[in-house]
């Protein structure tokens, strides 16, 4: 990647996406020319005096189906950056791991999805990709695509003015959620701040919160623990040695319930 780069959005309301380009991290990264946006009207593509982009789908049935044609137009008008990706419920899932490959490229283009969603010969012939930000339906593709946005713009170099918070963050470089996070006041609800982060021991505070992250992936998202090849010996005796046995057991008891439930299906 080199320059600015450079991020379309294709839609049918291009209000809605411009007002939130406009404020905090995404409007600082472009005025500091580390990003460019352009919102492309798909309307300004339609070919009637209506503006019309949509139509009642072949084979019958509820709603109306966004039209090939004005969107393929106005994705060629510039052209727009590839790889052009379609925002739906039928696209891969959006993981940490894609929005990072797609903050590398030079520029994308995101098309929002309105209504019953797009002319399946896009999906066939004109889109790269089609991403799903989850498995919701929404009313249409531009908040989805905002997301897309904003978790890819922080991650271009210089836009964040703290880089190590990037590697602890969540789905960072070891795949584990963050560590939980504590401020002022010291005591809250009858819960304390841990001692060890009032310590001054940067090292022990290290330590606990590697311990406290494992901890928290484990109770909340076994998965990814288990994407990552289970848990080594030293993260063992490290959460054994901050309080978490218990976590521990659950790890080793879920192994084992997924074990015998494989082998109940291998009979």
């Amino acid at each position: 990647m080199s320059g600015t780069v450079r991020i379309a959005l294709v839609t049918i309301f291009p209000s809605l996406v411009e007002g939130v380009l406009r404020h905090s991290l995404l409007a600082r990264a472009e005025r500091d020319g580390l990003v460019r946006y352009e919102v492309v009207d798909v309307r300004q593509f339609a070919d009637d005096p209506r503006r019309s982009v949509d139509d009642a789908p072949y084979g019958g049935g509820a709603g109306m189906v966004l039209q090939p044609e004005p969107i393929a137009r106005a994705l060629r008008s510039g052209p727009l950056p590839h790889p052009w990706i379609g925002l739906s419920p039928a696209g891969r899932p959006l993981t940490q791991a894609a929005v990072r490959r797609l903050a590398s490229l030079d520029g994308l283009t995101l098309v929002c999805g309105r209504y019953e969603g797009f002319d399946a010969r896009l999906e066939d012939a004109v889109f790269d990709d089609l991403i799903s930000v989850g498995d919701v339906v929404v009313q249409g593709g531009e908040l989805a695509a905002l997301l897309v946005v904003e978790a890819v713009v922080r991650l271009v170099p210089g836009v964040l003015g703290n880089a190590t918070s990037l590697a602890e963050e969540s789905f960072g470089e070891e795949g584990l959620l963050e560590y939980p996070q504590y401020t002022r006041p010291r005591r809250f609800e009858g819960i304390e701040v841990p001692e060890v982060l009032v310590s001054g021991d940067h090292a022990e505070v290290a330590r606990w919160r590697r311990a406290a992250a494992l901890a928290r992936t484990i109770a909340r998202r076994p998965d990814l623990i288990r994407v990552r090849g289970g848990l080594t010996d030293e993260e063992v005796s490290l959460l054994r040695r901050y309080g978490y046995a218990e976590q521990v057991t659950r790890w080793f008891e879920v192994q084992r319930d997924e074990d015998e439930a494989d082998g109940s299906r291998g009979c």
